[in-house]
């Protein structure tokens, strides 16, 4: 293979570096000096990408990502090693190998650097490069991906259905609960037709033999060839033998079944987890996102502004921002109590035309006022009356932006 020459690194701008951190959030300025410390001790150049997991505002690893993720790359130029600082709990199982490829079309060898969580895709992703630096805390996870219902393979997580919880109900059909027949177990698998369509079940079991094909083609692509046995103990673990999702396979369990796991330096240690605490702040990701406290008790529906992901280098920064919309859905009683008290009377005993002209005018404009803020009013108590159901949120106009020259 040929050699590839390492690009000069760009500089920090003046501007950046006379900016201080927003409420204590390290500038990008210091992520960047943290960033090239990282790429002093490991002799590499650094890529970040990180999907923030906050609580109301969760993202995933999506393919919207791979093109500002490319402009990242282009800036490297063909270099020999690249690394990879990776957040993610998970996201769509077809966007590891875009990205895996991507990454080893400009460099010669390929690293992970895992400060965390690196769940689900984001164990993918790992499985693909030549070498996993896994601080103390890292964290891989099973493999077991999910459908996402409305086929959106974007940043915003949409509602999904766990690939291998279908596929072990059929499991336990045919081994637990004894049914060896398959017309018994055909029978009984209606009850997964009842629940998803033929559609959906087919992707389940589509997805369930491409999560297996890929984990082999990453795991393939190894500058020190992996045999077909140490491929498949790690593709059968990750796949299918750890049973919980939210199992955590640490550093110790990933070097047993195999995989080319490093231990940092504690120096490097203590930069890659400074910067992940750096991105942390930056995401809120320990900030729940409190819906209720956010639209008040006045109002039903709420709009705000919010950074979801990141991708990182010393040469740019690029955000995944949107609008995520809150509303309370209220269930309508069947009838609601309007009390207005909206009339206006005079005594009897009085003659209108006896008023002077101005007083006359001003009961006209409350009567007018009354019946202009009727409607608000009717709005209002019906809104009271009404039973909060739950709250929904979603993303409206998340796109990838470059926020270089605005401080994060």
């Amino acid at each position: 293979m040929v050699k590839k020459s390492r690009t000069e690194q760009p500089q920090a701008s003046a501007q950046h570096a006379a900016t201080p951190g927003i409420e204590g959030r390290r500038s990008r300025v210091e992520r960047v000096d943290l960033i090239r410390g990282i790429e002093r001790a490991r002799g590499s150049r650094v890529l970040c990408y990180i999907c923030g997991d906050r609580p109301g505002a969760p993202s995933q690893i999506g393919d919207d990502a791979v093109r500002p993720m490319y402009e990242h790359l282009k800036s490297f130029g063909d270099i020999e090693k690249i690394d990879l600082f990776l957040y993610s709990r998970g996201g769509a199982v077809e966007v590891p190998w875009r990205i895996v490829t991507m990454l080893r079309e400009h460099c010669d060898h390929l690293a992970v650097i895992i400060p965390y969580r690196a769940y689900s895709a984001a164990t993918l992703i790992a499985l693909g490069c030549d070498e996993l630096v896994m601080g103390r805390k890292a964290e891989l996870g099973p493999i077991d991906p999910a459908l996402s219902i409305a086929q959106d393979r974007g940043t915003a997580v949409k509602e999904e259905i766990r690939v291998e919880d279908v596929m072990s109900f059929i499991k336990f059909l045919r081994d637990v609960a004894g049914l060896g027949d398959q017309a018994a177990v055909a029978s009984n698998v209606s009850i997964l037709t009842e629940k998803l369509s033929p559609w959906v079940l087919g992707g389940i079991y589509r997805t369930h033999a491409h999560i297996r094909m890929v984990a082999r083609k990453l795991l393939g692509l190894h500058r020190q060839h992996l045999e077909e046995q140490a491929m498949s103990l790690i593709i059968e673990t990750l796949a299918e033998k750890t049973y919980l999702h939210g199992h955590a396979v640490g550093p110790g369990e990933a070097r047993e079944i195999g995989l080319p796991v490093k231990k940092p330096s504690e120096k490097l240690e203590r930069l890659l987890w400074e910067l992940f605490e750096a991105y942390e702040d930056m995401l809120e990701l320990r900030k729940p996102m409190d819906a209720n406290a956010l639209m008040g008790d006045n109002v039903d529906e709420k709009d705000v502004k919010v950074t979801i992901a990141l991708i990182e280098s010393v040469a740019r920064t690029s955000a995944f921002q949107g609008n995520l919309r809150f509303k309370r859905i209220r269930q309508t009683p069947p009838q609601v109590n309007i009390n207005l008290n909206a009339r206006v009377s005079l005594p009897p005993n009085l003659d209108p035309a006896a008023l002077p002209q101005q007083i006359g005018e001003a009961i006209n404009q409350m009567i007018q006022q009354v019946q202009r803020e009727a409607p608000r009013w009717v709005q209002e108590q019906t809104r009271r009356q009404s039973p909060v159901l739950r709250i929904e949120g979603r993303m409206e106009e998340g796109y990838w932006r470059d926020v270089t020259q605005e401080e994060m």
